[in-house]
């Protein structure tokens, strides 16, 4: 896998600087400067801590175990429901008690900046790992020359979809999105969904704009520029609207119980997701196999190639670990080991940032529930149109919990999504800045 596009470069002020941040942007972390002595004293026996949600991590983490006595990593799986996982990671911080090491995605990076929460790897020799990893992966967790985690991988999205159904029905793949409408509006005929609006899922939504050319934030200077509710996400806005007005899309929440029976019963018979989300469908609608297929995203106007990210993390190490070094070294293995990137992708983790160690097939385990489709190559291809330049700002897991609230109160109130969207770039303004952050309106 190569590089899917320039780096992106991202201010960070005010109570960032506070927490030994330059006002500066992402750039190259430079040589490997030697980093800081080891915690461990030779020959020491240390167990680091970690928490994670990911699917089957329990079995890397088993096998560095049993390749590495001397430095043991107890694995502790966090609730990712509704931003769960990070409420108790912040928490943790304030506490003084935080994990040696966490699943942080690259969205959320830079709120734990803001904490002062994590550890500067480039103290302890990262730099000399850059080159393992796809490039712009590497440079979510770069913050002026420091290096604050190590990417695991990401998440390209798709259109995920019952063919069978589809085709018994008559319907084409949507490759616009006036068509995915147009093929809602056909499957609700026969008294099935096309999909589900998840108010709660704000990444996915961020998903949705991204592809549409939106640029949520921005920096001038050491200011930050918030614009959550800027064209192309209003237009992203009015469109789902209009399906959930029209009763053309459910609203469940997506990835829970409800949604997974109506997968499974075939109520529901598409799903706009991730690179990952092949592992979800495989392990939740076990009697659907065979029936699905993966096509691209649809797209704002027939002939483009808009592609856009849902998700990918990294393994960060906060800055209390006492470890430094062998946590780092742990991360670096976890994410580039061909043995454990091999055991990531079977527990159904995403797109390996990694750039070597793993083939094609590899990504394609579960090529039978998917009719014997090369899903793989979908993704591969979305990865390399998805523009790169899209930044993430503070506090966004706030954010995704404010965008819930709204747009859930926008359903059942009867409010707008435009005014939902108007209401979180207020509260967005608020919360950069009583976090010490200069921010305007763009």
């Amino acid at each position: 896998m190569s590089s899917y596009g320039p780096a992106r470069r991202t201010v960070l002020g005010g109570a960032a600087a506070a927490a030994g941040l330059a006002l500066a942007g992402c750039g190259d972390s430079g040589d490997d400067s030697g980093g800081k002595p080891a915690g461990r004293k030779k020959g020491e026996k240390i167990t680091l801590t970690f928490w994670s949600w990911v699917p089957g991590i329990d079995k890397p983490v088993d096998l560095w175990n049993k390749e590495n006595p001397d430095v043991q990593v107890a694995l502790e799986k966090v609730s990712a429901v509704n931003g769960a996982q990070y409420a108790k990671m912040h928490a943790a911080i304030k506490a003084g008690n935080a994990p040696d090491l966490g699943q942080i995605e690259y969205a959320v990076v830079p709120s734990f900046l803001l904490d002062g929460g994590l550890t500067d790897l480039t103290e302890h020799g990262a730099a000399r790992h850059r080159d393992k990893f796809v490039g712009w992966q590497w440079q979510q967790s770069v913050f002026d020359e420091g290096v604050y985690a190590v990417p695991q991988d990401s998440g390209p999205m798709g259109l995920f979809l019952r063919q069978d159904l589809f085709d018994d029905w008559g319907i084409d793949t949507p490759v616009t999105w006036g068509d995915y409408e147009a093929a809602a509006k056909a499957i609700r005929k026969r008294g099935a969904w096309i999909e589900t609006f998840s108010a709660t899922n704000g990444n996915r939504f961020a998903g949705y704009a991204w592809q549409a050319g939106a640029r949520w934030f921005d920096t001038s200077g050491d200011r930050w520029i918030v614009h959550i509710d800027d064209e192309p996400t209003l237009r992203v806005a009015d469109y789902w609207e209009a399906l959930v007005r029209q009763k053309l899309v459910r609203t469940v929440a997506d990835r829970q119980n409800a949604w997974y029976k109506d997968v499974q019963s075939g109520d529901i018979v598409s799903w706009v997701g991730a690179s990952w989300g092949d592992a979800l469908l495989t392990g939740n609608a076990p009697g659907t196999a065979g029936k699905w297929r993966v096509a691209p995203l649809p797209q704002w106007k027939k002939g483009e190639n808009a592609q856009a990210n849902w998700g990918g993390s990294t393994t960060a190490v906060f800055k209390d670990s006492r470890y430094p070094e062998d946590a780092l070294a742990f991360a670096v293995w976890l994410n580039s080991d061909p043995d454990s990137v091999k055991l990531l992708i079977q527990g159904g983790y995403g797109f390996p940032s990694a750039k070597a160690g793993f083939t094609a097939a590899d990504l394609e385990g579960r090529k039978d529930f998917f009719g014997g489709q090369n899903y793989s190559q979908v993704f591969r291809e979305a990865g390399r149109a998805v523009d790169t330049s899209w930044k993430w700002g503070p506090a966004v897991d706030t954010l995704y919990q404010r965008l819930g609230d709204a747009f859930t109160e926008a359903i059942t109130g009867g409010g707008s999504f435009r005014g939902a969207l108007a209401k979180v770039q207020e509260q967005t303004l608020a919360d950069l800045k009583g976090k010490g952050l200069q921010a305007e309106a763009g």
